[in-house]
């Protein structure tokens, strides 16, 4: 089982959490004289990711049906509220869900930070997008190690193209996060629980949750 790493667990406990697990790129057809289109994954169906080395996580067709139809999201550059590139409610953002997973249409303005992410996306620079959700509705399952989150609905923040995903945060809630050490907590039957075990009761000292 992989260290954990690039983890910030919230002490505030709102239940927002970040990944970095999709990708983002300009519409080819914007590049003749049309207006910029960027066109992208959010995130991803049916796709176990770890999760630090605490658990592993995958989120269920349909989890932001409801979302998508209710919640006011945000296009953002790296989860700054201030480098806004569009929203749903205005229109210059567009969310679908289709088999693979929360698709997403931006319509970026005409501002000095945004022609600047044109331009690194351009280079290849930029390429991957991270989202900001709630989880609403979820399951567990125990018995696979390590135990398995699935996202069965989730209240939807942000998607936003990232600057610096190797070093991005993936920002887990402390619900969840001590969710999983009492699953390991429970499992003493292998190598890996015990030492994520270890891991988790670190993590948690080291951020003065007990």
């Amino acid at each position: 089982m992989p260290q954990p790493k690039n983890i910030e667990i919230r002490k505030d406990d709102d239940g927002v959490e970040r990944r970095i697990v999709g990708e983002v790129r300009m519409d080819p057809a914007a590049t003749d004289g049309k207006a910029v289109l960027l066109v992208g994954t959010a995130a991803v169906f049916n796709t176990p990711t770890d999760i630090g080395g605490f658990f592993r996580e995958q989120i269920s067709p349909g989890a932001f049906t409801a979302a998508i139809q209710n919640d006011d999201v945000r296009a953002l550059i790296d989860h700054n509220s201030s480098l806004i590139l569009g929203r749903n409610r205005a229109g210059t953002l567009r969310l679908s869900e289709d088999d693979r997973g929360l698709q997403v249409e931006i319509d970026p303005p005409d501002t000095s930070y945004a022609n600047d992410l044109l331009v690194s996306m351009k280079r290849g620079d930029i390429t991957q997008m991270s989202f900001g959700f709630r989880a609403l509705k979820e399951t567990w399952d125990d018995e696979q190690d390590p135990p398995l989150r699935t996202i069965v609905k989730a209240e939807l923040f942000d998607v936003s193209p990232v600057t610096f995903p190797a070093y991005a945060e993936t920002q887990i809630s402390v619900r969840a996060f001590q969710h999983a050490g009492e699953i390991l907590k429970r499992s003493n039957t292998s190598t890996a629980a015990i030492a994520a075990k270890m891991r988790m009761k670190q993590g948690l000292l080291e951020r003065g949750i007990r």
